[in-house]
């Protein structure tokens, strides 16, 4: 198997990930209506923050690798108008 093919199975599998971790930030957060502490709601938050900037960075990733398997330039949005003083002052 060549290595463009097991990119484009890993792309396969990433878009699969990604439809899991929307599953896990669809959920409610908490599915009680008991009183429930400030610690399990904050750890439940987390879970669902987690789970979408996952999902963000593994699309950002697959849009990447997608790119560099059709040659296309890939845009990066930090260096469209910079300059010496601008990249200096990060």
């Amino acid at each position: 198997m060549d290595i463009k093919k097991k990119k484009q199975n890993i792309i396969q599998a990433g878009y699969k990930a990604v439809d899991e971790l929307v599953k896990v930030a669809k959920e409610p957060i908490v599915e009680t209506d008991d009183d429930v502490s400030a610690d399990r709601l904050k750890n439940a938050a987390a879970t669902k923050k987690l789970a979408i900037f996952d999902a963000l960075e593994i699309l950002n990733r697959i849009q990447a690798e997608e790119a560099m398997l059709g040659n296309k330039p890939i845009e990066d949005k930090n260096q469209a108008f910079s300059g010496f003083a601008e990249k200096r002052s990060r």
